[in-house]
């Protein structure tokens, strides 16, 4: 895997080895950049179920200022802190192995918000609902934050959750769908 643009670009990261992480594609991840960004004047990102932690490095490689990195799998945490470590980023990232819903538990204790939240778990064994229910209540996203969230295509998300609405959407390849939820908007602004 490579950084795709920003200061960091043409690096390349390891992936977690083996088959508990299904990383994002370069030209999805490009695609992804090109609707949120593509670059940041910085800002703060969570990135939940991080495996490598490509996005959360993508986005800060493209003007985001710090990141959190969760995932509960010790050897994504491990390719996590060896990717921070080859590009000399340690100082910009928190990483944590937890559960997903743990850690929010634990980020809400701290009153954190976050300008980009990054969900991209294994599909069909985490809720979506539930997810960005928690991530609502707990008043994670900042005003006109998002929450890019990648899923099976033939898992429709519901168009609003009371503080968000779907800005975004985009299906690649009939296997991955991208929907973007921002906070603070009703439409395509």
């Amino acid at each position: 895997m490579r950084i795709i643009a920003g200061d960091l670009k043409g690096n390349r990261i390891q992936s977690v080895p083996g088959q508990l992480t299904r990383p994002t594609g370069d030209k999805i991840k490009e695609s992804l950049f090109q609707m949120i960004g593509p670059f940041f004047d910085g800002g703060t990102c969570l990135d939940l179920f991080a495996g490598s932690g490509a996005l959360a490095i993508e986005a800060m490689s493209r003007g985001i200022d710090s990141a959190i990195l969760v995932d509960k799998q010790a050897k994504a945490v491990s390719v996590i802190h060896q990717n921070m470590d080859h590009l000399h980023m340690t100082d910009k990232v928190e990483v944590y192995r937890n559960d997903a819903f743990r850690a929010l538990k634990a980020i809400q204790k701290r009153e954190l918000q976050f300008d980009l939240l990054f969900l991209d778990p294994p599909y069909h064994k985490v809720s979506y609902d539930k997810l960005l229910d928690s991530i609502n209540q707990m008043n994670m996203v900042k005003e006109n934050g998002l929450i890019i969230c990648e899923h099976d295509p033939k898992n429709n998300l519901e168009d609003k959750y009371d503080q968000f609405f779907i800005w975004k959407h985009e299906v690649y390849n009939n296997t991955t769908a991208i929907t973007i939820f921002k906070k603070g908007v009703t439409s395509n602004d």
